[in-house]
């Protein structure tokens, strides 16, 4: 079964302006139910854009999408809503409530499932608060059930978030950036925890990641973004140091995502262009309404 399934497509930066540069041009990408891949690439590559594009919540300018076989954006608003109920999006900056306690966090995983009323009960009694510790266990931080979320450090709130997805049901996790304020132990840990619940319910992962080394040790497939282009799509042990170093060429992140000391001295060697401007997206959850 094909999970995602995109053809020649092309998506614009979410700026609400007419003539809004394009954040993607001519995608190609065909991603299996259950597989895992690596998202890389500079900042500012189409990565979050892509992210948000697999989770139906931008509207592609042209081209095909299809989603478990189904094309959102031709389905109505009520079918697209059940669709995005089987993703789970993961933003790179969780949004959530500041003032909300972390077990009711958590629990919104379940938010597709629940009724309204369910969910107004949930945040006054928390409706299964066994599973929310669960789930922070697995990322060392079950002892913050009862914290409330702006009591939380960066790292903490990006494994908060990562718990949340432990208790959904989703069939897809499409996780951006979900290292950045970790350290290297939490960083592995969290990494091996999200590929675990995705083989255990053989569910599809694609995650974007800035580190390179990690991206390479483990996923199997691993797609380089850049200029919103697909520069390659390839497996793991195709993926070579040349073709890391062409696709950081002249970004800043080579800097920081060289892979050797050979790639460390190309990075310092080559001329520096400005910053590329980042995606512009908003922070949209489609399993979270």
């Amino acid at each position: 079964m094909t999970a995602f399934c995109i053809k020649n497509l092309s998506v614009r930066h979410q700026t609400n302006a007419a003539g809004a540069a394009l954040a993607l041009r001519e995608i190609d990408l065909s991603i299996a139910g259950g597989e895992q891949l690596a998202l890389i690439g500079p900042s500012g590559a189409g990565k979050t854009t892509l992210l948000h594009t697999l989770a139906c919540a931008h509207r592609p300018e042209h081209g095909e999408i299809s989603v478990f076989g189904q094309s959102p954006w031709a389905l109505n608003n009520h079918q697209r809503h059940a669709l995005r109920g089987r993703l789970f999006l993961a933003p790179q900056t969780p949004p959530l409530p500041p003032r909300q306690r972390v077990v009711s966090a958590v629990l919104a995983g379940r938010l597709p499932q629940w009724s309204v009323w369910q969910a107004l009960a949930s945040l006054l009694r928390p409706a299964d608060p066994q599973a929310a510790f669960d789930a922070l266990a697995r990322f060392n931080l079950q002892d913050k059930l009862y914290a409330r979320v702006d009591r939380l450090s960066g790292g903490e709130r990006q494994r908060c978030a990562m718990a949340r997805l432990l208790v959904s049901n989703a069939e897809a996790f499409l996780v951006d950036e979900p290292l950045s304020a970790l350290d290297p132990t939490l960083a592995q840990q969290t990494l091996t925890t999200l590929q675990q619940e995705a083989a255990a319910r053989g569910a599809t992962l694609v995650c974007s990641l800035h580190q390179v080394e990690l991206a390479r040790t483990h996923f199997a497939r691993i797609v380089g973004l850049r200029d919103g282009r697909i520069v390659f799509d390839a497996r793991r042990e195709e993926v070579t140091d040349a073709m890391i170093a062409a696709l950081y060429a002249n970004s800043h992140d080579a800097m920081i995502e060289a892979t050797d000391s050979t790639d460390i001295e190309a990075a310092f060697a080559a001329p520096m262009a400005p910053d590329i401007v980042p995606d512009i997206v908003p922070i949209i959850v489609p399993h979270c309404f």
